[in-house]
């Protein structure tokens, strides 16, 4: 499975190359391939804020290449480096706060930075360190992938149709995908006759990115209104409704692009498994309960204006980026850890106990 999902990889949003982060500039998917140099940790922020890079596990390998950039330039500068890196690490982390994978993948820079000994190449380790959160991420979406896939075989066997939301793909991750590579793999194993995309309003994620991934790959795939998704899963035999997440709280409730819940709600309506897909990192043990989280929200001109045109005087709008899916409405989260079926606290601290599958 691994050597299969490999080769039929063909998108990646992330390079590191000579020092300089490179970031496929998705807000141009997919009319244009374009990609932006980020040259400093103010750089990587701004791609975060402005939705060039998106996706939890993306921002924060982004994150941490912006940090390896930081610490060379810091460095440079001479007497007094690590605490003028504290702007770099605050910077980086007001960037996108609702994402639990870019505090993780902070934190973890932080913890080694702090292991490093007198004498050694701080730079060098450092940008060895982000090249680790990356490849990690993209060997922890392999495992998923096919603890997924053996969960679709098991529940319900072959030529399934399956329905997804927002981009968990290669554009949101290190490679491969969380929630698209739990999708690919199955693909890949004979098990899907379609699979349905929400649009995901109001920066069409679902249309303009997922769909393109899957096309390129020859998957059948089928675009339609976020609010078809009930009529969907009564009329089109829906088997899976398959996300990814942003952050996942110590009791199993799921952070994740607005409309998971009313996806969750209605698959439940209509008996359909609800499957999460994310690494380990997007799970944050410090908070109880989905309850406990920031949820973003953003300007609401992206649902007032069409081609830079508002759509009414007075007219006020209410953006959130994120809902909360509580766990009871979750089927089965899966982790490069394991799986966890119908979560709760207990559960997931047992999971958080694991050791990684791969």
């Amino acid at each position: 499975m691994r050597d299969q999902l490999m080769a039929a990889e063909k998108v990646t949003a992330i390079d590191w190359r000579d020092g300089v982060l490179y970031l496929l500039d998705q807000r141009m998917l997919p009319f244009e391939q374009t990609w932006l140099p980020c040259s400093d940790a103010a750089a990587v922020a701004g791609a975060i804020r402005s939705m060039v890079v998106r996706g939890a596990p993306a921002i924060g390998i982004s994150a941490a290449y912006g940090l390896a950039m930081a610490v060379r330039q810091r460095l440079a500068q001479g007497d007094d480096w690590e605490q003028a890196l504290e702007e770099d690490f605050e910077l980086l982390g007001e960037a996108r706060p609702t994402a639990a994978n870019l505090f993780w993948a902070l934190n973890r820079m932080r913890e080694r930075l702090l292991r490093i000994k007198e004498g050694e190449d701080v730079a060098a380790i450092m940008a060895a360190e982000a090249i680790a959160i990356h490849d990690s991420d993209r060997e922890a979406n392999l495992t998923m992938a096919q603890l997924g896939v053996d969960l679709i075989r098991k529940h319900q066997g072959s030529e399934q149709a399956l329905l997804t939301h927002c981009n968990t793909g290669a554009l949101a991750t290190g490679g491969f995908g969380t929630a698209l590579g739990v999708i690919r793999a199955a693909y890949l194993e004979g098990m899907v006759e379609r699979v349905h995309v929400n649009e995901t309003r109001p920066w069409l994620q679902g249309s303009r990115l997922t769909a393109w991934e899957l096309a390129g790959e020859g998957i059948p795939v089928t675009v339609h209104a976020d609010s078809a998704a009930a009529h969907l899963m009564k009329t089109k035999g829906i088997t899976w409704v398959i996300v990814g997440a942003d952050r996942i709280t110590a009791n199993g409730d799921v952070v994740n692009k607005i409309g998971t819940y009313q996806l969750a709600v209605t698959a439940m309506h209509h008996g359909v498994r609800f499957m999460v897909v994310a690494p380990s990192s997007s799970i944050d043990m410090n908070l109880e309960s989905g309850e406990d989280v920031y949820l973003e929200e953003r300007g609401g001109a992206e649902l007032l204006e069409v081609e830079g045109r508002h759509l009414g005087a007075g007219v006020e709008a209410f953006n959130p980026v994120f809902d909360v899916t509580p766990a009871d409405l979750v089927d089965v989260i899966v982790t490069e850890k394991g799986i966890v079926e119908r979560p709760d606290a207990v559960k997931m601290a047992q999971l958080m106990c694991r050791k990684r599958l791969h």
